[in-house]
């Protein structure tokens, strides 16, 4: 069986999960309206250059989880999920999905995003396999640190390597699908990179060494 990882914001799905939970506790009152959406904007923004201090980041998205119990976080996520992840879940993603469901491939989503906003993301695609940033939990409590490597560039790559390690998985006929130069390091490792609605860095790239370019949107 072979592998195939998708990355989840801006290719499975048609917008960025992290972003859209910021905004959406930004709606829901659970933050400082003001500061958070000028954070969550510069973050976003240091992302799409490459620049992103995933550390720095993580501290602040969490802190919702930090500050508030745990679930009253899960029971807004369920009606984060409902308005704003759902109608970005396009139909193509699911065909792609399913397509190499049918040829007998091993689907495992790898994201920077942390575990506590993508699971239920990915389990909505029914994906099994999630190799997310995981947030510290101490006694039950978020902490707002990373636990362990963060899945972010490199990162990603010696995640899925550890996560291949355990489930006995190799990169032999692998696919990565994904829209992001910051997941250049893993694109480079997969047999099968695919360019998916792509950055203008990656979508460069990938024509150069003429990578397959497609999109679900």
């Amino acid at each position: 069986m072979a592998l195939a990882l998708f990355d989840l914001d801006n290719t499975l799905l048609a917008g960025d999960s992290d972003y859209l939970w910021g905004e959406f506790l930004t709606e829901q009152g659970v933050v400082n309206a003001e500061l958070y959406a000028r954070e969550n904007q510069r973050f976003y923004e240091e992302y799409k250059k490459g620049t992103l201090d995933i550390h720095e980041f993580q501290a602040f998205s969490q802190q919702p989880l930090v500050d508030n119990p745990t679930d009253k976080m899960r029971a807004l996520h369920k009606q984060f999920f409902a308005e704003k992840i759902k109608p970005i879940m396009s139909p193509a993603s699911f065909d792609l999905i399913k397509h190499h469901r049918d040829s007998g491939d091993t689907l495992v989503v790898i994201t920077a995003t942390n575990s506590f906003v993508t699971g239920p993301i990915v389990k909505a695609f029914g994906i099994e396999h999630l190799i997310a940033t995981e947030p510290e939990i101490v006694d039950g409590q978020y902490t707002g640190r990373i636990n362990g490597t963060p899945c972010f560039q490199d990162g990603k790559v010696k995640r899925l390597k550890a996560w291949m390690q355990e489930h006995q998985f190799d990169l032999k006929d692998s696919w990565f699908y994904s829209d992001s130069h910051n997941d250049l390091p893993l694109l480079l490792e997969a047999e099968n990179p695919v360019a998916v609605d792509a950055d203008e860095q990656l979508l460069e790239y990938a024509q150069q060494h003429n990578w397959k370019i497609m999109s679900l949107r």
